[in-house]
């Protein structure tokens, strides 16, 4: 297994600069990771920088909060798409979520999904913020709306990924949705551990730790 191609290499603070862009890109490249995951601002520098590498832009949408209009979302996502995005992240709206307002909560991903077409949108449920029972009926909004990765978290709220939650998502989604999980992953063995439960994709800002089996004290 190669877990530089599970790996999402990322970098979401409010504070970061053109520089952590491009130490961003140059390790995805030399470790070879999946992606960058980043704030759409910076798409077009990295695309820039990885113009001649197989490393892919993953762009954020809505986040930290989902809390944004839909509309907004939409806009979003379409602009980074045509900024050079190769997947998006979207965060769901979790207060319509815990509203209950189910319809809503599944037009909000539905109508990005519709907008970026075959371009990957992985759902980010921030499980610190949901039941059980609530992550369950969002993963099957999530399926309803087409959504093609569940992502656990993130990474700005009270807790990351566990792997209870990831248990739980697998056991809902089986095989008609990937997994992502964020948050909190730190060294190479946790991230085996959240492999071994099912996930195809790691979010995370300690990848280069990661390759050298070393422990990261980044928080994302």
């Amino acid at each position: 297994m190669k877990i530089n191609q599970y790996i999402d290499h990322t970098v979401l603070k409010p504070t970061t600069s053109e520089r952590d862009i491009i130490d961003l890109c140059n390790e995805a490249k030399t470790h070879q990771f999946y992606s960058v995951c980043i704030n759409s601002s910076y798409i077009p520098l990295a695309k820039q920088l990885l113009a001649k590498s197989s490393v892919k832009i993953c762009s954020v949408v809505g986040f930290p909060l989902g809390a944004m209009a839909t509309e907004s979302k939409v806009f979003e996502a379409q602009k980074a798409v045509h900024d050079g995005a190769d997947e998006i992240d979207m965060v769901i709206n979790i207060g319509f979520m815990k509203s209950k307002n189910y319809v809503a909560v599944f037009k909000d991903i539905s109508d990005v999904k519709m907008a970026i077409g075959k371009t990957p949108l992985k759902v980010i449920l921030e499980i610190s913020e949901l039941s059980k029972n609530e992550i369950i009926k969002a993963c099957e909004i999530c399926m309803d709306a087409k959504a093609d990765f569940i992502k656990t978290s993130t990474g700005f709220s009270k807790s990351g990924a566990t792997l209870t939650a990831v248990k739980i998502i697998k056991k809902t989604v089986r095989d008609r949705a990937k997994i992502k999980a964020s948050g909190g992953i730190r060294d190479l063995e946790t991230a085996l551990k959240y492999i071994d439960a099912g996930v195809d994709r790691i979010g995370t800002s300690s990848g280069v730790a990661m390759m050298l089996n070393k422990t990261s004290t980044a928080k994302y």
